[in-house]
């Protein structure tokens, strides 16, 4: 993008939003805080979008940037306002997700005088950022935001932290600014590069000679978009699993997918026969997947005695928990390189296992289905599993299903069909914090207004963000949320249950009703208390032009299939 011009005075709430704005940043997280930049961004192209608690402002902006593929940016007051965008910040480093946090400090003339919420904030910021840096003159403004953007874009991508003293906002550019900027990096990758063309020759020959080879595909394939060159190497006749941030990876619906593999494969779930599949591999391929504790079962469901190739953009993730064949690059260059060089190589083995490697899937996901009797119930009060299906049968590829943390990630996915590669299935998995559901959900309506987005989330972690119903509404975010009322808290409990036998007597809530409360914010609600009424509840909310809120009265003896609690009598309470 061509330098945008200066308009009005030059202060340095101009200067920020100018510089924001060439680096392509149309939306901006925000209260009223810092004032003068909000007041200033209108001139630039930048809309802000307001929040009420700048938790689920983080969370909003780390939805936005998994759907649209550009940096985000959020901002907050110092003190309190700033600690409320730790847990949000952490959620975006875990998961490489690229968020700027601007937030306004205290007047220069001020520091370290116990100002009003004065804090430490690069210590604050510290552990949940790539980058941390404090601008105290005016004229480095520009420089100061294309650093918090290239650390946000470039390499893994994460968080950065931007700390504007209140003052430097207000402040006149005594000369005219430099206008020679043009070059916008707000997009990511920022620079995307191909592993070593020797190291892909070598994984090209352990694929090409593997009796059993699998692919299992984890977040870096969307946040790189390489969704296409995935696809090509499953054509090739290499079967692909995926984490649950990995899902949409490729269509589950081809005859080479297992679908989602992971701590959730006891019986019940698509994949639970899939299992040996998985542990028989003799040669891994692991792309954009940090091989962590639940997607890999506690370190237990992949083999042991397996060759495995890692394909990762941060070469500390390469061979953190299975020793790999290092493949040090960008997802999508990566698996372009490796297709081209498989093409070359002698594939015939894998042409003549391809009938037999579909049949096994084929029939494991037949097994898995005929015990997911639940799905079918009309039992009330009803099973996550119908609640699920329901919704599967209406969305389009088109559509954006968002899952809160906990059982909700789980039944979605596990539930939900991806029809085509690149459909998004958004769930906070990376250090996945409850109450997370609703601000993914209108982050990624800010980021695709007309995309369908659904929301599945439980009454716990509905609870944390039931204010941000009124954000929906005053900020023209209309999306689709699904309330999994079962008075409890699910995880919590069943876990209890699983390993002591007992639980604790704040797994239960007392009775809310999640309706009343939409209506109460001026937005839909509908109460849902039997199978039937749910088709056309889906159906009117995804058809109305403003939030709808589906209370549904679910079944608190309903748990996933956790492997961790197969067999487990104490859950028979």
């Amino acid at each position: 993008m061509k330098n945008v011009e200066i308009r009005s005075n030059q202060t340095g709430a101009h200067l920020l939003a100018a510089a924001l704005r060439r680096h392509g940043v149309t939306k901006v997280f925000g209260q009223s805080i810092p004032s003068a930049f909000f007041l200033a961004a209108p001139d630039y192209g930048i809309t802000q979008v307001g929040y009420r608690t700048e938790n689920a402002g983080a969370a909003m902006a780390d939805a936005f940037a998994r759907i649209s593929g550009q940096v985000a940016v959020v901002t907050g007051q110092n003190g309190p306002a700033a600690t409320l965008l730790v847990a949000g910040l952490a959620e975006a480093l875990k998961a490489s997700i690229p968020v700027v946090a601007i937030v306004q400090d205290v007047h220069r003339q001020h520091t370290d005088r116990n100002a009003f919420q004065e804090l430490d904030h690069p210590a604050l910021f510290q552990g949940v950022a790539k980058w941390v840096r404090r601008v105290t003159e005016i004229s480095r403004i520009e420089d100061y935001v294309d650093m918090a953007i290239t650390a946000a874009t470039s390499g893994r991508a994460g968080p950065a932290v931007l700390l504007v003293p209140v003052d430097l906002m207000d402040e006149l550019r005594k000369q005219q600014p430099h206008l020679g900027r043009e070059a916008a990096y707000g997009h990511f990758p920022l620079d995307p590069v191909a592993p070593d063309p020797a190291r892909i020759a070598e994984a090209a020959d352990l694929l090409a000679g593997a009796a059993r080879p699998l692919v299992i595909a984890g977040g870096g394939i969307h946040a790189s978009r390489a969704h296409q060159a995935l696809s090509e190497l499953q054509e090739l006749g290499f079967p692909v699993a995926t984490t649950v941030m990995g899902k949409g990876s490729v269509d589950e619906t081809h005859s080479l997918s297992l679908g989602v593999v992971g701590y959730f494969m006891g019986p019940g779930a698509k994949a639970a026969d899939l299992a040996p599949m998985v542990r028989e591999a003799d040669v891994v391929l692991l792309v954009g997947n940090r091989t962590n504790q639940n997607g890999t079962d506690s370190w237990q469901l992949y083999p042991q005695g397996a060759r495995y190739i890692q394909l990762d953009i941060d070469g500390n993730e390469v061979g953190r928990n299975y020793e790999a064949l290092r493949l040090v690059g960008d997802a999508r260059l990566g698996l372009e390189a490796l297709n081209t060089a498989l093409q070359s190589r002698d594939l015939n083995a894998r042409i003549k296992a391809r009938s037999a490697v579909e049949t096994q899937i084929r029939e494991g996901l037949a097994s898995s289905a005929a015990a997911r009797s639940h799905a079918l119930s009309d039992a009330s009060p009803l099973r996550p599993e119908r609640i699920v299906a329901e919704i599967d049968k209406l969305i389009s590829p088109e559509a954006i299903v968002v899952a809160d943390a906990s059982y909700s990630s789980i039944w979605v996915a596990d539930g939900i069909t991806i029809r085509k590669a690149g459909q998004r299935i958004l769930t906070p998995r990376g250090l996945a914090g409850l109450g997370w559901g609703l601000p993914f959900a209108l982050g990624a309506k800010a980021a695709r207004p007309d995309a369908p987005v659904i929301c599945l989330t439980g009454d716990g972690g509905f609870a944390h963000v039931w204010a941000e119903i009124e954000t929906s509404k005053r900020m023209n975010l209309p999306v689709v949320v699904v309330v999994l009322n079962n008075q409890i808290l699910g995880y919590q409990k069943h876990a209890e249950l699983s390993l002591f036998g007992a639980h604790t007597d704040v797994v239960h809530f007392q009775p809310v009703d999640h309706a009343a409360i939409a209506k109460a914010c001026g937005v839909r609600g509908v109460r849902v208390d039997q199978a039937d009424q749910l088709p056309a509840a889906l159906q009117d909310a995804i058809a109305a032009n403003v939030l709808t809120v589906i209370d549904v009265v679910t079944d608190e003896r309903a748990w996933p299939p956790v492997s961790s609690f197969t067999g487990k009598h104490a859950l028979d309470y």
